[in-house]
């Protein structure tokens, strides 16, 4: 089961990646690019235990880190979009 909640998972969050290619191309909003860099790490994580693959614990905080900038980007970006 837990094997089915990964696949699915990773499923959703290419996506949401997607979606964010989507924002930016098509809508020409540049948060975009944030949403569709964090989903890409969270792609990539999830692919990477899904596979059993062994990557370094601080790599991976970093690359969290990258995801969650990136994230903090696209928050202040669409907030700024609304005004």
């Amino acid at each position: 089961m837990l094997e089915f909640l990964q696949y699915i998972s990773i499923i959703i969050e290419i996506i949401i990646a997607i979606i964010g290619l989507i924002i930016v191309f098509k809508n020409k909003k540049k948060y975009g690019w944030g949403i569709f860099l964090t989903f890409a790490i969270y792609v990539f994580y999830d692919f990477v235990n899904f596979m059993n693959y062994q990557i370094s614990s601080d790599l991976m905080y970093l690359i969290f880190l990258i995801a969650s900038i990136s994230m903090l980007f696209s928050v202040i970006l669409l907030v700024k979009s609304k005004k």
